[in-house]
């Protein structure tokens, strides 16, 4: 058991390792950058955005529920699967399209939240490679996203913002590229997460730096205090001078990844304690508490813009959905909760936004217990800086086969994943020029920004 247990911390904090952005890299990148007359906005304030994806597809349409004359049609539509009106939380968004809504009774946090114009709703949200309507899906006349209800295809379209291509970047990796002159004193990336890999924060010249919800990932076995033979061993082959460029290439990014390592240990050592209670023994709220640790040090760090990553699992809900949802959205709400209150805590409320994602949404049509894969979905957006209490974009016309709906009430997205990342980067500092590089394909669209940023 010990021996797996090290072959396991051996391979994960290889990899962690090898993961790591160094400062001479990030550095050199973007001075280069400077130089080259970046279009990068010449702010000087710190800006976040943190993305939790709910992994597995999250069924939106019993996270935002109708009321009034829709609740019937949503009842009778979703059978066993609706939740009782009684029970559902009002909300009272600024601008109606004659339709009420309401939250699931598990999110009183998030309701308070909108009710204090701190959450935004963007509805009807989704991988699209262009405008799409019911006729045009039906017609096979529409250039669709390749594998539409599959979860990693999803994922990675959603995270890479290019379903039309085999991508190696992603959106959140793009943009830290575009706004990398702001981050050239920072020796770690802009781009961290506590998820692991993912290739949402990948860049052409940016590369997440991956951390655990309890600190900073590193070689277990190597400590230079200790002196054992292991640390000995490894120090000396990364002193040892060699002439394959491999070699000298692969020694340099270990020693730096190492380097990088200790600093952060460090650095986070330093973390002024957060007051903010977090829900305890919730993978979410471990993930953002350590988000918030990393905010603190921000100054620490020399970080001018940071981007994090965190995932909340259990969202495919086949089966047994009304008592895995009520848990799951329980919890995302006391996380989201809990993070913002802390953002509020350390003075940063505005200066951080945090948005969710998810492979897609989920039928309207019921599969007895659960529903299956959908594609429109609807989104959360928090923070300071967000112009709350609102529902932006359109919200479908909920009926089976009506016009929004492929089949079974798979909504065919309004407002596309480009038209939303957009909309962040764009509060993040990156100017309108730097749009086509981090979203080749927003030119397809008519709207870069949809107003839910100040």
């Amino acid at each position: 058991m010990l021996r797996r247990r090290r072959d396991f911390l051996k391979q994960l904090t290889g990899a962690a390792a090898g993961a790591l952005t160094t400062n001479g890299i990030n550095g050199d990148l973007s001075r280069i950058a400077l130089s080259a007359g970046s279009s990068v906005s010449s702010q000087s304030d710190y800006r976040a955005l943190v993305c939790v994806f709910l992994n597995g597809g999250n069924d939106a349409d019993n996270m935002i529920i109708p009321t009034g004359s829709g609740y019937t049609g949503y009842a009778t539509t979703r059978g066993g699967l609706a939740i009782p009106s009684a029970n559902l939380l009002p909300i009272s968004p600024l601008k109606s399209d004659g339709r009420q809504w309401a939250l699931h009774p598990a999110m009183t946090e998030l309701q308070s939240l909108f009710g204090q114009q701190k959450l935004a709703i963007l509805a009807n949200v989704g991988v699209l490679l262009e405008p799409t309507t019911r006729s045009a899906y039906l017609g096979e006349t529409a250039l669709l996203p390749p594998q539409l209800f599959s979860h990693n295809d999803q994922q990675t379209h959603w995270q890479t913002s290019l379903a039309d291509q085999a991508a190696r970047t992603g959106w959140g990796g793009r943009l830290a590229d575009a706004v990398g002159a702001l981050n050239v004193a920072s020796p770690v990336s802009a781009n961290l997460s506590l998820a692991g890999s993912n290739v949402f924060q990948v860049g052409q010249t940016t590369v997440p730096y991956m951390l655990s919800p309890e600190g900073v990932i590193s070689l277990w076995y190597y400590n230079e205090t200790w002196g054992n033979v292991e640390t000995v061993v490894t120090k000396s082959m990364l002193q040892t001078g060699s002439s394959n460029l491999f070699e000298t290439s692969y020694r340099e990014l270990f020693r730096r990844a190492i380097d990088n390592s200790q600093y952060l240990s460090k650095a986070l050592e330093k973390a002024p304690a957060i007051v903010t209670t977090f829900p305890a023994q919730v993978s979410l709220a471990n993930q953002l508490k350590m988000v918030a640790r990393l905010i603190s040090i921000r100054t620490e760090l020399s970080a001018q813009r940071q981007i994090f990553f965190c995932t909340a699992e259990g969202y495919d809900t086949h089966g047994e959905q009304l008592e895995t949802h009520q848990t799951l959205l329980g919890q995302l709400s006391q996380s989201l909760s809990s993070f913002y209150q802390a953002t509020v805590e350390m003075g940063v409320a505005s200066q951080v936004t945090t948005f969710t994602a998810s492979d897609f949404g989920r039928t309207y049509k019921t599969n007895g217990r659960g529903t299956d894969h959908g594609w429109g979905s609807h989104h959360l957006i928090l923070g300071g800086s967000v112009k709350g209490g609102d529902i932006y974009g359109t919200m479908p016309v909920q009926v089976v086969n009506g016009p929004d709906d492929t089949r079974d009430g798979r909504w065919i997205p309004t407002t596309s994943t480009d038209e939303y990342a957009s909309t962040l980067a764009l509060w993040f500092g990156a100017a309108s020029s730097d749009l086509p590089d981090i979203l080749p394909n927003i030119g397809r669209f008519n709207r870069i920004n949809l107003g839910f940023m100040n």
